[in-house]
C-alpha cells in the first residue's frame, strides 16, 4: 500500500483552486527579494518581531511593527492602499501569520512571507544590522549558490 496514495489526490480542479488560494495568501523570500530589488510599487514589508530581534537584523527597507502593536499603530505607519507582506523568524514561528491576520482584520491586503527571516538569510540576501548591510553566503540546501533564483 502506498503512503502517498493512501488518501486519493484531489480532483485537478479542486487542486487548482487550493493552490491558487495558497498563492493569494503567501509569497516566498525569493519573490519578495525580486520585487524589492525591482522597486515594485505598492508593497510594504513588515517585520513583526520584537525590538531585540529587529536589532539583530532585518530586511532592508522593512517596517518594524511587532504583532502586538499592529492594531494600534498600523494606520499611522502603513498606507491603506498597499499590499502588506509580513514576516517573522522562520517556518517554526507563526508570528507572521498572526501579523497577517491583524492586518487583514484592519482591512489591509496582506500576504505572509513563507520562510521568514531565516530563509531570507539562508538564501543569501542582504540584511540590515546596526553595523550596516550584511550578506552571508547562500545555504546550498535552500538556494542555488550559482544563481540568484531557483528558476521555479
Amino acid at each position: 500500500m502506498s503512503s502517498v496514495l493512501s488518501t486519493a489526490p484531489a480532483d485537478p480542479s479542486e487542486a487548482a483552486a487550493h493552490f491558487a488560494a495558497r498563492l493569494a495568501f503567501e509569497t516566498d523570500v525569493s519573490d519578495v527579494h525580486a520585487d524589492l530589488e525591482a522597486g515594485v510599487p505598492g508593497l510594504v514589508v513588515v517585520d513583526s518581531r520584537s525590538a531585540e530581534s529587529w536589532a539583530q537584523g532585518h530586511l532592508p527597507g522593512a517596517v518594524h511593527l511587532p504583532s502586538g502593536e499592529i492594531a494600534a499603530r498600523a494606520s499611522a505607519v502603513v498606507p491603506r492602499d498597499v499590499t502588506v507582506v509580513t514576516y517573522c523568524w522562520g517556518p517554526g514561528c507563526n508570528g507572521a501569520t498572526r501579523a497577517a491576520l491583524a492586518f487583514a482584520r484592519l482591512g489591509y491586503r496582506v500576504k505572509e512571507m513563507t520562510g521568514g527571516y531565516e530563509y531570507w538569510v539562508r538564501e543569501g540576501f542582504a540584511v540590515q544590522t546596526p553595523a550596516g548591510r550584511v550578506v552571508q553566503p547562500a545555504d546550498p540546501l535552500t538556494a542555488p549558490v550559482a544563481s540568484i533564483t531557483c528558476g521555479c
